[in-house]
């Protein structure tokens, strides 16, 4: 047996969404966001799904605050329902929306543990959407409006903030491939929101600078990691247009202040441009305290010529899968990690998500032996400590998820969560991977 132990000072915590588990969906004055539209519609979550219930936490938020406290974790990362807090996506404050997180942050903190609030999780008011959504400029300043009052509703007690998560996913998965909501299947759709994305950021972070001299911000890209099939430049060149798409378009303009250049024109000879207003990237290349990164998979790639926008060939590095499907690569994780090092200096990162998806369910003993991702697990964190070793600026590890979920257009058939929800009775019951972490965080440490 070899022991894995981390430094001290890292911190360890779990993480949701606010449509994932929340519920709740027309109570309290909260207004429909984008996802209730899209998961509402025929044919765009599986088996009809929605998230109108998903794991009751609007009610039940101090449950899972103890199921925190027993795990032992430093911090809970979760995201406000921006629909719950501003019905009208801007104006007046729904003061009941801003009493539900209230009570949330003041569990947490009577429980010891540190709230790390994610502003948008995805899930844009509607009302919004029927102004053009994030392809309509105004609403980078809708969000910045939002912003600005969760800063003065929560700043008080709350010390981390993370603008935007994955914006890749938010952007071109949503509005280019149309998988996420609001469906759309449109190039230059995905490249002006994932460029007002990026400005909503910006200004957020300017004004958070004013409002919050003494707190952290930054936000929390999703990335994987394509290694080459071989060492020819035409595969090393295919790997890097497409872990471009996620890495630079969405780092580049933050800590660079510039696009990369080779995928503007790869979106041009598309037919999809760039519309930068003057001033906009200073704002979004202001400085940040520390980037989240979400790490699940990643693969071998070669160029293979009419494959996707980026002519590349994905291949698994094995048989190895998670119940969603993806092939488990954690050797890529570390890549990844020091890549970042490499390329953007010593900005501390927060793995803000990492996790798998196992569909375990309660077995005879009362029991769910979810031993695989505890293995997962187990291989991500030692590329993680190898990472640290490697003298990647970790700050801490947040696990996807806490709880079973609504895992967007998956529904509730896929299952990252260390507790098991039973999603018509609500009732939880932790698995055998809450009980390894709880272990793993009391300790620093694990044995693999």
């Amino acid at each position: 047996m070899t022991n894995i132990v981390f430094p001290e000072s890292l911190k360890w915590g779990a993480a949701t969404a606010s449509y994932q588990i929340e519920g709740g969906a027309e109570e309290g004055g909260r207004s429909l966001s984008i996802w209730d539209v899209f998961s509402r519609a025929p044919g765009n979550v599986k088996n009809g799904d929605t998230g109108d219930h998903a794991c009751n936490s609007y009610h039940l938020y101090k449950e899972d605050v103890k199921l925190l406290k027993d795990l032992g974790v430093d911090l809970y990362r979760f995201s406000i329902s921006w629909s719950r807090v501003l019905p009208d996506g801007n104006g007046e404050l729904n003061e009941e929306g801003v009493q539900y997180y209230n009570n949330l942050i003041n569990e947490l903190i009577d429980n010891g543990i540190e709230p790390m609030i994610t502003l948008y999780h995805w899930d844009l008011p509607q009302i919004l959407q029927e102004k053009g959504g994030w392809e309509n400029r105004e609403t980078v300043y809708d969000f910045l409006y939002y912003a600005e009052k969760m800063f003065e509703a929560y700043g008080d007690r709350v010390d981390n903030w993370i603008t935007m998560n994955e914006p890749w996913c938010a952007s071109f998965l949503s509005n280019y491939l149309g998988v996420h909501a609001p469906g759309k299947q449109d190039l230059q759709a995905g490249v002006d929101v994932a460029h007002n994305l990026m400005l909503a950021h910006g200004l957020a972070v300017q004004s958070f600078r004013k409002m919050m001299p003494e707190g952290k911000i930054g936000y929390a890209p999703n990335i994987g990691w394509l290694e080459p099939y071989s060492p020819s430049a035409e595969d090393r060149a295919a790997c890097r247009r497409s872990m471009m798409w996620q890495k630079e378009w969405f780092m580049d303009p933050v800590f660079k202040g510039t696009y990369p250049e080779t995928l503007v024109k790869l979106f041009e000879k598309e037919n999809a441009f760039l519309r930068i207003e003057e001033g906009d990237m200073d704002l979004i290349s202001q400085p940040i305290d520390f980037m989240g990164i979400n790490f699940y998979s990643g693969a071998i790639g070669r160029y293979k010529e009419g494959e996707g926008l980026f002519d590349v060939e994905e291949i698994a590095p094995d048989e190895r899968r998670t119940d969603i499907g993806w092939p488990i690569y954690a050797e890529g994780f570390y890549k990844a990690l020091t890549d970042l090092r490499d390329t953007y200096g010593d900005i501390p990162i927060y793995i803000t998500e990492n996790g798998a998806c196992y569909n375990h369910g309660i077995e005879e003993d009362g029991r769910i032996h979810d031993q695989e991702r505890i293995d997962y697990l187990k291989q991500h964190l030692t590329s993680l400590d190898r990472a640290i070793k490697a003298g990647v600026p970790i700050a801490g590890y947040i696990v996807w998820s806490l709880l079973d979920n609504f895992e967007w257009a998956e529904g509730y058939d896929k299952r990252f969560g260390l507790v098991h929800i039973h999603f018509d009775t609500f009732e939880r019951t932790p698995k055998d991977s809450y009980y390894w972490y709880a272990d793993t965080v009391k300790h620093h440490a694990f044995e693999r």
